[in-house]
């Protein structure tokens, strides 16, 4: 793996320290919508250690398992949660800042969506361990890990260096370490949310609140912010810890999860379908790219054309996700949960709002439901503007509680212009026709 350093003032300032879990944040700063980051950035409040948490302490190891207080709250959860924010991997004035799930921890601790409001309806995962080396290597190449692994000396020296040839992902001395971690909040919400599936048929929806992110990180290395590819990872523990051996992921971030795709291209127990913006970055996700060998027919990619929103959505969700889930039969459902498809996101130009982000929360828990016992886990991808990240994403929880949506409190139908809903036919009407749905 080649590095090129990349010097820059980075330090590692933003001081962090796990107490049950809870991070405590200082010198964090967010980025606001559009324009220069230096004029679109707020102070975070720091985060006061709490001492009323329903929690529960979860092993990446499943035969280990053992989860504090009880099994009551898995019995009774509605929605259970991991944070990794990975608080040293920080590139400043880059958009997969360290600023992101702390204001999402924030939205949700202002709008009283934490287990301090919700009692035993709402549960942080504490206390996990970080992946294995063998769970990253079951999808990423030996040579890659150990390489990044190596490489986090040099980075310790240099402060901030970059990993991929074309400059957008980076790391820092911390990178690795937290990326594993970030891992492992996925693999032990699997762990979790299974545990939960054998004691109640509605066990809870699990949330990854992790970065960095995973679904461009290839098998050979990483790629678009991306390091290890969170989602890809735990859908081979599940089938290997688990036994579950078909895993159904839903991709809705803005661009193809062309990491993802490539981890299962050749694989039929694995479905990936990815709804993506077209012509976005990486620039993957044909229509006609559909899986190869024994795995042709369990990849779809929908790109849809720019200013594509919750119309468009909504239809391929009833036409295309749905009724793909519906013949697959999975055992589990993984979600690479982008939030970068907003309207108000910088990075693209699809025009999502809030509301849509409640829908697909809804329709994707409901469909877990249908098929597959409630087993449904979702893992952050992009977001990059902390104002509709953090309040779709508690959108999103009000979904898995049942609760009804606020969306109509943040979403202002002035930014939104007409939708190109001939040419969102058009591309639905011949993905259908390519896998004859």
């Amino acid at each position: 793996m080649e590095l090129s350093a990349f010097y820059s003032p980075f330090s590692v300032g933003n001081v962090f320290y796990p107490s049950r879990s809870r991070l405590c944040w200082l010198k964090k700063h967010c980025i606001y919508g559009f324009g220069s980051l230096e004029k679109n950035v707020k102070p975070i409040r720091a985060y006061s250690i709490r001492t009323k948490w329903s929690s529960v302490c979860c092993s990446s190891n499943p035969e280990m398992n053992h989860f504090s207080p009880s099994e009551i709250e898995l019995l009774n959860g509605k929605v259970i949660y991991s944070v990794a924010a990975a608080m040293g991997h920080n590139k400043e004035s880059h958009p997969e800042c360290n600023s992101r799930v702390p204001a999402i921890i924030d939205a949700l601790e202002k709008m009283k969506l934490t287990s301090e409001f919700r009692g035993m309806d709402i549960i942080e995962l504490e206390n996990f361990r970080p992946a294995k080396v063998e769970d990253i290597a079951r999808v990423h190449e030996r040579a890659y890990v150990s390489g990044l692994e190596k490489a986090m000396d040099q980075a310790s020296e240099q402060g901030l260096i970059l990993i991929e040839g074309s400059g957008p992902t980076y790391a820092t001395s911390t990178t690795f370490q937290e990326s594993l971690l970030a891992a492992g909040a996925g693999i032990s919400l699997v762990d979790a949310v299974v545990a939960a599936s054998k004691i109640r048929k509605d066990p809870p929806v699990g949330f990854a609140l992790v970065r960095p992110p995973g679904h461009h990180a290839v098998p050979t290395g990483p790629m678009g912010f991306c390091v290890f590819g969170n989602v890809a990872i735990a859908a081979r523990y599940a089938q290997r810890a688990h036994g579950l051996k078909r895993i159904f992921i839903i991709d809705f971030d803005v661009h193809h999860g062309n990491g993802t795709n490539d981890a299962f291209y050749d694989d039929p127990d694995i479905f990936f379908l990815s709804t993506h913006q077209d012509g976005s970055y990486p620039g993957t996700g044909r229509i006609n790219q559909i899986g190869r060998g024994d795995g042709e027919g369990a990849t779809l990619n929908l790109p849809l054309p720019g200013g594509s929103g919750d119309r468009a959505i909504r239809d391929v969700f009833e036409e295309v996700i749905a009724p793909c889930a519906q013949r697959f039969k999975p055992d589990i459902i993984l979600v690479s949960a982008g939030y970068d498809a907003h309207v108000l996101d910088p990075l693209a130009n699809l025009q999502f709002t809030t509301s849509t982000y409640y829908m697909l929360a809804s329709s994707i828990q409901q469909l877990a439901r249908d098929l597959c016992g409630g087993r449904c886990v979702f893992f952050l991808e992009g977001g990059y503007n902390l104002t509709s990240l953090s309040h779709s994403i508690a959108d999103s929880f009000r979904a898995f509680l049942g609760e009804p949506s606020l969306a109509a409190e943040f979403d202002n139908p002035a930014f939104l212009y007409e939708e190109p809903s001939k040419r969102v036919k058009e591309a639905i009407q011949r993905v259908k026709h390519i896998h004859s749905l």
